[in-house]
């Protein structure tokens, strides 16, 4: 059945009141790989900064990079900055108006609307996946949003997402995107998380630009899969239609005013790294086979206590609802997200983010739940994991899940 002929409920209405929790600290990842730090440590001596937006290595490094996965076009049309955030904010002031974004989402997207006055809005997601909005629930939001002065422009989406971990089906990003263009709205797809599909011959993921190429930019934070979260680079990719260009231009304009350029030394590891040589390939292959192995050990923990979670797809996350357990957290003095997080935090040792960093209310017991810190404490353990051939069976890795599992099992 199509978008259009099915019924359109009201999603709830969103709160623009002032941000009141910062966003959660970035997963450090697996140690640095030796080729990339060869690559960093050989341009060390180079303290030029790139051109905001990018240099001609950088951005043909990127063209290459989404030519291999279909999405073809010249560097004229890439943009670079030193991480997602200062990307994603010249992005949403380069192309105006109001802005949607599912619910939940990353922990970044809210408030960097929010900082330009931007009036943003939430979409609820369905119920097999996250990073994409219901369909009708969109049309409905657009609706309402009109009706009440508003301008909606812009929406922004993962189809690998944070926080979820889910891929969205191909079909529901296909109606979703629809429903957009339709209405006249420009999709930003944030695609970090695509190279880190847990089981990618299973797995489709269908990016937003190969069914809308005029109407969809595509962001890419290369800490996802390619570069260390240290090493801060993100690329864009526009359609190659006038308009953006026209506001890859401008987008160029606010990256130079923020000062967000790339240093060259990364930038020259990070064009390696989107190269995709052999050594690049089997780290994202070997992370994605054990974040895949960790996160359902972690993701069966989940659901032994009677909590809910989707089953983890890509990524280094995973996001339970531990509402089915309310009245055990109401015991120990838990009622909302934010002291879900506090409490999680301190019976983990890591960090545990409240749903209410992504969108979600404060009264929803939701939590992120990373699988990094299941992987080793050391540079070393880390090594091990990854080259493991059964990484469940080391020590550290099964001392790391028995305590997760300890640390739900008492809410039981």
């Amino acid at each position: 059945m199509h978008w259009s002929e099915r019924k359109q409920p009201r999603p709830a209405r969103e709160d623009h009141g002032p941000v009141r929790y910062g966003p959660p600290a970035p997963d450090p990842g697996l140690p640095v790989l030796p080729e990339l730090a060869d690559v960093l440590a050989a341009s060390a001596a180079r303290t030029r900064p790139e051109p905001p937006g990018g240099g001609t290595i950088l951005r043909e490094a990127a063209c290459a990079y989404w030519g291999r996965r279909g999405l073809h076009g010249g560097p004229r049309d890439i943009a670079a900055a030193p991480g997602a955030q200062p990307l994603l904010l010249a992005l949403i002031a380069a192309y105006g108006g109001d802005v949607l974004m599912p619910r939940p989402c990353p922990a970044t997207w809210m408030p960097q609307a929010r900082l330009l006055g931007r009036p943003a809005y939430h979409v609820p997601t369905p119920a097999e996946c996250g990073g994409i909005p219901d369909p009708y629930a969109l049309l409905e939001t657009v609706r309402r949003v009109r009706a009440e002065g508003g301008r909606p422009k812009l929406l922004l989406i993962s189809v690998a997402d944070d926080p979820t971990a889910t891929v969205a089906p191909p079909e529901l990003v296909r109606e979703a995107c629809e429903a957009a263009v339709a209405e006249g709205l420009h999709i930003v797809s944030d695609e970090t998380w695509r190279d880190t599909l847990h089981r990618p011959h299973d797995t489709v993921l269908l990016s937003p630009a190969e069914m809308c190429p005029d109407d969809v930019t595509v962001i890419g934070d290369l800490a996802g899969a390619l570069t260390p979260s240290a090493w801060p680079v993100a690329v864009a990719r526009f359609p190659a239609t006038r308009r953006a260009a026209a506001r890859r231009a401008r987008v160029l304009d606010i990256l130079t005013a923020l000062g967000a350029v790339v240093a060259e030394p990364v930038a020259r590891a990070a064009a390696h790294a989107l190269r995709e040589p052999e050594a690049v390939t089997d780290r994202i292959r070997q992370a994605a086979a054990l974040q895949a192995q960790v996160a359902s050990a972690a993701h069966r923990a989940v659901l032994t206590v009677g909590a809910l979670a989707r089953p983890p797809q890509a990524g280094r996350h995973l996001y339970a609802d531990l509402g089915p357990l309310r009245t055990r957290l109401a015991a120990r003095g838990v009622t909302d997200s934010m002291e879900l997080e506090e409490y999680l935090t301190r019976r983990l040792g890591a960090p545990a983010p409240g749903g209410h960093r992504f969108g979600d209310e404060l009264g929803a017991l939701r939590v992120r739940l990373s699988t990094g810190p299941l992987l080793g404490s050391t540079p070393q353990e880390q090594m091990e994991s990854l080259t493991a051939v059964e990484p469940l069976e080391l020590p550290h890795v099964a001392q790391a899940l028995s305590m997760f599992a300890a640390a739900l099992d008492e809410l039981r």
